[in-house]
């Protein structure tokens, strides 16, 4: 069983019997015809994948699975290293795969839930309003927070310093000056740069559309990259394109925009961290720091919650407090120095 390039240009299932993956390439159908990202549609596929690799493990079918059951699939994905998130994510797309299959949600009968009584709810970090109940209870692992991890200033120079193309410089200050995703990189058009009013037009997950500023060295970077290293011929719709051997002119891709930033990981042990998802981390906090707001973050950033930015205002606090220890530390040998 494997996931491949649908010929619709979405994702499907292959397998030996086709009958055992049919429904799940209807869900996959589904998800393509309703205007999903190929991100979304390629994140479903492999969570299916997994999911039916279980099933067909333990001898069972979609129809007749239970929440409980999902406690054996648990704990199948722990014994193979599955990181929490990964597995809360594709426990959603299996309730979702049920969903779809049967028309109903899967039983929560034989879930242990939490002993102690929580209340209503409310917002710790937005504020002190109620929350509501959701209607259903799912089951998850406990996920444990993850701390943001910026660049320092030190390993940015390193490796904006070990660049020789325009177009890996543009690249990296869209990420570092805009904070991109990947994939929005690679996503962006020609016609997405306006700049007579100095701004880009930049296209997110679950289509959400913002406006950002080109700052000074990202337009001197692209006009370079524009003027002296993308071929002129090339009919490519997308800013940024593969720049030599036999696919020169065709579009860069995510394994060419990764390769970029693992040559340098592999290569430099200052920059061993420096993936291209950090640049965008980096972005966050040095906003945050700057003490952009969290509303105006949220929206540079392109999240889709506040909860999801609030990490990065929760990272300018710890800096706050570090700033705090070593003003303390003056202050007490000021003190002992007096007595």
């Amino acid at each position: 069983m494997r996931v491949e390039r649908a010929p619709s240009g979405g994702y499907e299932l292959r397998a030996d019997a086709e009958d055992s993956v049919r429904d799940a390439n209807r869900f996959l159908e589904s998800v393509r015809v309703r205007g999903l990202s190929p991100a979304t549609n390629r994140a479903y596929a492999y969570d299916l994948l997994v999911l039916l690799r279980w099933l067909e493990h333990g001898q069972l079918t979609i129809a007749t699975l239970t929440a409980a059951s999902l406690i054996d699939c648990i704990a199948w994905q722990q014994r193979q290293n599955a990181a929490p998130r990964s597995i809360n994510r594709r426990l959603s797309t299996c309730a979702l795969f049920y969903r779809f299959v049967t028309g109903n949600d899967l039983s929560t009968a034989g879930i242990a839930e939490s002993a102690h009584y929580r209340g209503p709810g409310r917002d710790r970090s937005l504020g002190l309003f109620r929350l509501y109940r959701r209607p259903r209870k799912r089951v998850r692992v406990k996920a444990p927070r993850k701390l943001v991890e910026p660049l320092t200033a030190e390993q940015v120079r390193a490796f904006l310093r070990s660049l020789k193309r325009y177009r890996d410089l543009a690249i990296v200050y869209l990420m570092l000056f805009c904070g991109l995703r990947s994939l929005e990189v690679v996503s962006m058009k020609l016609s997405d740069i306006d700049w007579q009013r100095g701004e880009v037009r930049v296209f997110g997950k679950g289509s959400r559309e913002r406006l950002l500023p080109v700052p000074t060295p990202l337009r001197a970077a692209l006009s370079d990259y524009l003027r002296l290293e993308r071929p002129h011929n090339t009919t490519a719709p997308f800013l940024f394109v593969i720049l030599q051997g036999r696919r020169r002119g065709s579009p860069l891709t995510l394994v060419g925009l990764r390769s970029l930033f693992r040559h340098r990981r592999r290569t430099r042990e200052q920059v061993r961290n420096a993936n291209a998802h950090r640049f965008r981390h980096t972005f966050g906090a040095d906003m945050a720091r700057a003490g952009v707001g969290l509303v105006v973050l949220q929206r540079m950033l392109g999240h889709a919650e506040p909860q999801t930015t609030l990490q990065y205002i929760n990272l300018s606090l710890a800096d706050v407090a570090a700033e705090y220890t070593k003003a303390l530390a003056v202050i007490e040998r000021r003190y002992e120095q007096s007595s």
